[in-house]
């Protein structure tokens, strides 16, 4: 019986070519629109994914302010401080930490070689930083812990650092001066995406230990961890850790700053989301459009074809044969349109390849542009609603034929 159907469907798409083309040409049109901007907000969220995932978005840093707000009959205007003995407060009160870290930073630190002197941000930190941070090494290695407590003088460069100093020349075992020291450079780091002038990539890394020889270690710059569970709890738990070591409140926001990378990325996960329904909306009304077109010409069918309907009742079709045979027909214009609308996205996307995003205002930013890959989701997605709309454009013309009287059917020039 399918086989019949999709046969009279075949011979009545051929009865009017152009009529079918046409047709077929703006359900195809349609599948690709829901497609193609389906694709564009997948797109649109693996760039803001990538954006984050350069960083680990596992991770929590804290950093010292000032208070806000009266705690402890201590008036507020504080300046909190934090010291090694913070680490391990945080260790043994917050649950879930797995790799915990200190830095100390120090800005505008005379940077020389034999061929170049710079002025940039030297950062000082356990080995674990690497893995908080994810820091990629594509040159040489990190400093180990060893480095770090035997105080070597050896340093890791981002990858904008390596190239100014060394203009193309091998850098690894080069020596450099750090703040007028001598240091060993063992390793490079890839470029991380940045929008800012005094980017990262052109920080100078030193063991923890080390960073003593340019700077106090009394206090903290900042403390830097990975944990597993729930982001939130984490935080709130570092804060009142925090607040009960240094006299503060836990809910004042300035005594300490945290960045919680996750707590960041769920916000703009919520707006990823509401883009893409955004999409699939737009997307659906333009199929929409082309699913009326659809009805009408079905609607046109049926009166041109009210004697042959006619007829298949007097020699004994029902009324759900009828129902049948024109929802067969629309929803067969409705599948050609439909891969002829997959294959046109398809080729769209491959000719469109990457289209500029963050690049657009940052540096080494070309991952966290938008590619509009059609992945299987997005085709399931879009095969749904085309059945929707083939369903629905098919159904009214086909009710009306089906509730056809055969005496006037018959009667109808």
């Amino acid at each position: 019986m399918l086989i019949d159907l999709l046969k009279q469907a075949y011979e009545a798409m051929q009865y009017n070519r152009r009529r079918t083309i046409i047709t077929v040409a703006g359900m195809a049109w349609g599948i690709a629109t829901v497609v193609l901007l389906l694709a564009y907000g997948a797109g649109f969220s693996r760039a803001i994914m990538a954006i984050f995932e350069q960083w680990g978005v596992n991770s929590i840093g804290v950093f010292p302010g000032t208070t806000s707000e009266q705690a402890g009959g201590k008036k507020a205007g504080v300046v909190v401080r934090f010291t090694q003995d913070d680490l391990d407060r945080l260790s043994a009160s917050v649950a879930g930490l797995e790799s915990l870290t200190a830095t100390l930073d120090k800005d505008n630190v005379a940077i020389q070689n034999d061929l170049h002197t710079y002025s940039w941000h030297v950062e000082g930190s356990h080995p674990a930083i690497a893995e908080i941070l994810n820091y990629d090494v594509v040159k040489g290695r990190y400093y180990t812990e060893q480095d770090n407590q035997e105080r070597n003088h050896v340093a890791v460069l981002g990858w904008e650092a390596a190239n100014k100093l060394f203009s193309g020349i091998y850098p690894i075992g080069q020596r450099i001066r750090v703040g007028g020291i001598s240091f060993t450079v063992i390793g490079v780091l890839k470029p991380k995406m940045t929008e800012d002038e005094n980017n990262i990539n052109r920080v100078v890394h030193i063991p923890f230990k080390t960073m003593g020889d340019i700077k106090d270690m009394k206090y903290l710059d900042g403390i830097w961890m990975t944990y597993r569970g729930d982001h939130m709890r984490v935080e709130q738990e570092v804060r009142r850790t925090l607040g009960a070591a240094h006299g503060f409140r836990p809910t004042d926001r300035n005594a300490i700053y945290v960045a919680n990378l996750m707590e960041q990325l769920s916000q703009f996960r919520i707006i990823t989301a509401a883009l893409e329904v955004l999409m699939a909306f737009i997307g659906s009304l333009t199929l929409g459009i082309a699913g009326i077109g659809l009805m009408n010409i079905m609607l046109v069918s049926v009166q041109q074809r009210t004697r042959e309907i006619g007829v298949e009742k007097a020699l004994g079709a029902r009324k759900r044969h009828i129902l049948i045979q024109f929802l067969a027909e629309a929803l067969v214009i409705s599948a050609t349109g439909g891969v002829l609308g997959m294959l046109l996205a398809y080729a769209v996307s491959l000719g469109v390849g990457r289209i500029t995003f963050y690049s657009a205002i940052a540096q080494n930013a070309t991952d966290a542009d938008i590619r509009l890959l059609i992945s299987p989701l997005i085709v399931a997605v879009s095969t749904g609603i085309l059945i929707v709309v083939g369903l629905v454009s098919g159904m009214v013309p086909a009710l009306r034929a089906a509730n056809l009287d055969p005496i006037e059917a018959l009667r109808y020039e």
